[in-house]
């Protein structure tokens, strides 16, 4: 339950802002928009951030949807879950992985995930509940990720989810009906 109320579904003030968000979306205001919102300056950062996140990074899709998909398990950010599950399996991953990310610790370890995709999990365990992260994984993911730029990538989807995480748990966001 949400604890702060979401502005309305056809907001059309600040107009830029309410544009490019809704273009973000394919056309539509998400909760998590309509909260968001409440500070246009806080909204229009997160917009062109996460927007750059999502659309202009060149790391796996299925790997940093797998990432997201932990954060929000770990966070018990369900409304996180709820909108990147789906984008997970159209990334390629596959509901019997989504059904063993309810334990991302055992997930880790799985056979249903080949070895870049355990390091993963096991990178953003690392980073979501311990903050450190051991250098050996960090040396294993940068091999098996082709390099720095796409293990800075997942480091940065990581740490951006989280702080998603944070503002869906501590708002009460709750997934669309």
């Amino acid at each position: 339950m949400p604890v702060l109320s979401y502005l309305p579904q056809d907001l059309a003030e600040p107009a830029e802002l309410v544009t490019a968000m809704r273009a973000r979306r394919g056309g539509t205001l998400l909760n998590l928009d309509r909260m968001l919102l409440h500070s246009p300056a806080l909204a229009r950062g997160w917009n062109v951030f996460m927007g750059a996140v999502r659309r202009e990074l060149s790391v796996s899709p299925r790997l940093a949807e797998l990432a997201i998909c932990v954060v929000a398990v770990l966070n018990n950010a369900e409304y996180e879950f709820h909108h990147h599950a789906p984008e997970l399996l159209r990334a390629g991953g596959t509901q019997a992985q989504l059904a063993l990310l309810a334990n991302p610790a055992a997930a880790k370890s799985s056979a249903c995930f080949d070895t870049t995709e355990q390091a993963v999990i096991a990178l953003t365990i690392a980073m979501t509940r311990d903050i450190a992260v051991p250098d050996a994984l960090l040396a294993t993911l940068k091999t098996q990720l082709g390099g720095e730029r796409p293990l800075i990538e997942i480091i940065g989807t990581i740490a951006a989810y989280n702080m998603v995480s944070r503002f869906l748990v501590a708002t009460g966001i709750t997934p669309e009906t």
